[in-house]
């Protein structure tokens, strides 16, 4: 990330240093995810869409630990291993919108919430801005090479009420706890860039 992006790494001493941990990441452009990998201070391992492992990428992204998710179902195998990471005292990246979109962290899918309640890990939010501003003239899929992203790391919070309770309706509470939090965060980080 370092040699084709300048990426601006904020906050990322907020990380907490052991211990299960979810980083919930906004999603404007399909880079978000390995700028995060390439930045986070500890190993990140991320769902990711199934569509996404095909032909090299499958054994290169399955070696560095990425977890494979069919987002049309109810994926039981990608929920055992994203569970195994907390379990592990690993940290898992979710893009709680579930989709790339605005980035905004307006519409969050429950996943996020369920995993946070069902392996107590903190949520640390993460912010990436700069990733969608501009089109790359040699790849226009990708920013210019060069251009600056910012990462932003934000407080760990804990999504639960602390009654350990995993109802539809602490879910629904708890993602409605993630989404003031996540908010507020791209909101600090917006100003805290100037983006």
């Amino acid at each position: 990330m370092y040699g084709l992006w300048r990426p601006r790494v904020l906050g990322a001493w907020k990380v907490p240093a052991t211990g299960p941990l979810i980083l919930a990441v906004n999603h404007s452009h399909n880079i978000d995810g390995p700028m995060v990998m390439g930045v986070a201070p500890r190993p990140v391992h991320f769902l990711i869409k199934k569509e996404a492992f095909v032909g090299p990428l499958d054994p290169f992204l399955t070696g560095i630990g990425q977890l494979k998710v069919d987002r049309h179902t109810t994926d039981r195998t990608a929920i055992t291993r994203a569970l195994d990471v907390l379990g592990q005292g690993g940290v898992l990246g979710i893009f709680p919108e579930g989709t790339r979109g605005e980035g905004d962290f307006a519409s969050l899918r429950a996943g996020l919430a369920y995993f946070a309640v069902r392996g107590g890990a903190p949520i640390v939010p993460v912010a990436v801005l700069g990733s969608s501003e501009r089109r790359g003239r040699l790849i226009k899929a990708l920013p210019p090479l060069r251009h600056r992203v910012d990462v932003v790391f934000g407080e760990p919070f804990d999504a639960g009420d602390g009654s350990g309770r995993r109802t539809r309706r602490a879910l629904d509470e708890a993602t409605e706890r993630i989404q003031k939090e996540l908010t507020a965060h791209l909101e600090n980080a917006r100003r805290l860039t100037g983006r």
